[in-house]
């Protein structure tokens, strides 16, 4: 898994926008996961475009889910205090407006190149339950 290079992973598929960010809800919640906070992206940007002086828009939908994961947290922060920059977590679905209809599940990648073997043990870890939380939510399984 973190032997990619690439900071965010991203699965898609067709579906529902409420069907997949209710199934996201569903695994976290699942796992005994608690989501602190719900973000509207793209209400904020429908909200701010004019502000900013760009009517543009980017999606039909697009939300995250901020939580942690008590054990996980601890894990990684026993392993070096400095991972503690790498929560909450986060994971995002989105719809954009280019292609209606394809739904997309995104997270950052937790991992720090410069970490300890128990570091990196834990992180991956966190990157695990992501991964498994995206790709329950698409029904990838």
């Amino acid at each position: 898994m973190s032997s990619s290079p690439n900071p965010v992973v991203i699965h898609s598929r067709r579906a529902k926008f409420e069907d997949v960010i209710e199934d996201l809800r569903l695994a976290i919640e699942a796992k005994g996961l608690v989501i602190d906070y719900q973000s509207h992206v793209n209400r904020m940007l429908e909200r701010t475009g004019k502000d900013v002086g760009s009517a543009k828009k980017l999606y039909i939908d697009a939300q995250a889910f901020v939580f942690c994961s008590a054990a996980l947290s601890r894990r990684t922060m026993e392993a070096d205090p400095v991972n503690a920059a790498l929560c909450p977590y986060s994971i995002m679905v989105y719809e954009t407006a280019q292609a209606p209809g394809t739904l997309h599940v995104s997270y950052r990648r937790p991992w720090r190149p410069d970490g300890s073997a128990a570091s990196k043990a834990a992180l991956l870890e966190v990157e695990k339950l992501l991964e498994g939380l995206a790709r329950e939510a698409l029904g990838l399984r």
